[in-house]
């Protein structure tokens, strides 16, 4: 096993050092690497065998994730690589082989500005109370978007936070703040009973890293309500699908309901996806949409197809569509009208947004 120890360390210091998002280890290949979102074989390194990915995969994980893992034939957890970097682990079954993956989580917490984040997103992190969603397809930088609104919390007001993690991905360092970290499994058995309790935690801000469940989506909309500044992430691509899938979760009886009590909660949607630069970097594309009165009567009167017509005509508000983000970022020479196309949910507006 020390072989593989020696072979799981140097991999591990590879990713660190080419600053790749993703380390994929699956039988039949060599270790490959995701850069700039394009995958990389380490072409000389030799093809890993079942025994190999088995073994690396098995060094990851304490015995309690282990059993867990053998039960549920997939696992998700956070490892401390020497105190030098942290992943994000998926460890799965395919084929009835083990194969994982391994997402890098930079040590520092970049701010809004240093992520190319919109300055508006600032506003969310002065509100007390109310409900903040980021939302985007996977793997595009949610997790790191939520980081740096908390971490920006924690900068500049006396709260005290509570975030609920399946893993914890980012750790933050208390400064103004009091920041309490709770992994899903580790400390808690699940995000609902987790946020249930935190009603007794006396907290003022609360992450949630994942709405899984309608018990989930119905407490943290309650503690929206109730004096605390909730955020929250959703696998949604736009505002609008954003709360079509909130109150679609609820039974047809209760949408109505739930509606009045979003109209009433919600400060905001980001949207966001990861789009490869001209120079092969990766940069945030963002929908805003905030929740002005226009907006929450829309929700309220279930008119959620008119929001983004809002969003594109509220720019005064501090509202950006998605198209344009991307075609702003085509102006500026960052991202080539091919890639902007490819990433926009509407491209024939978006060539008309950009004529």
């Amino acid at each position: 096993m020390s072989d593989y120890s020696t072979q799981l360390a140097e991999l591990l210091e590879i990713t660190i050092q080419e600053q790749a998002s993703d380390l994929h280890l699956s039988n039949g290949h060599p270790p490959i690497l995701r850069l700039c979102g394009r995958l990389f074989p380490l072409k000389k390194r030799k093809n890993l065998s079942s025994d190999d990915t088995a073994a690396l995969a098995r060094l990851l994980m304490t015995e309690e994730q282990y059993q867990r893992f053998l039960k549920n034939r997939e696992i998700d957890f956070s490892y401390n690589f020497q105190n030098k970097a942290r992943f994000r682990v998926n460890v799965y079954f395919q084929s009835n082989r083990v194969s994982a993956v391994l997402r890098l989580i930079p040590a520092k917490i970049k701010t809004i500005s240093e992520l190319n984040l919109p300055p508006i997103l600032r506003e969310f992190t002065r509100a007390t109370q109310g409900f903040v969603l980021v939302t985007g397809p996977s793997s595009h930088g949610k997790s790191t978007t939520l980081a740096a609104l908390i971490d920006q919390i924690n900068h500049e007001r006396t709260d005290h936070i509570v975030t609920i993690e399946d893993p914890i991905e980012y750790v933050f360092e208390d400064d103004q703040s009091i920041i309490d970290q709770r992994e899903v499994h580790q400390d808690t058995l699940s995000f609902a009973a987790a946020l249930r309790s935190t009603f007794r935690q006396d907290p003022d801000v609360i992450m949630v890293g994942e709405m899984r469940d309608l018990e989930t989506i119905a407490t943290a909309i309650t503690a929206a309500e109730t004096g605390h500044l909730v955020f929250a992430t959703l696998h949604t691509n736009s505002a609008a699908q954003t709360i079509h899938r909130i109150v679609d979760s609820f039974p047809a009886s209760q949408q109505e309901q739930i509606r009045a009590q979003l109209s009433g909660s919600l400060l905001g949607v980001v949207s966001q996806r990861l789009v490869p630069t001209i120079d092969n970097k990766l940069i945030p594309a963002c929908e805003v949409m905030m929740a002005t009165p226009a907006v929450a009567n829309l929700i309220r009167e279930n008119r959620i197809h008119e929001l983004p017509l809002v969003i594109e005509t509220s720019a005064d508000r501090g509202m950006i569509s998605l198209n344009r983000s991307l075609a702003d970022l085509v102006k500026k020479g960052i991202v080539s009208l091919e890639t902007a196309l490819r990433y926009s949910l509407s491209p024939i507006e978006l060539r008309m947004l950009l004529r």
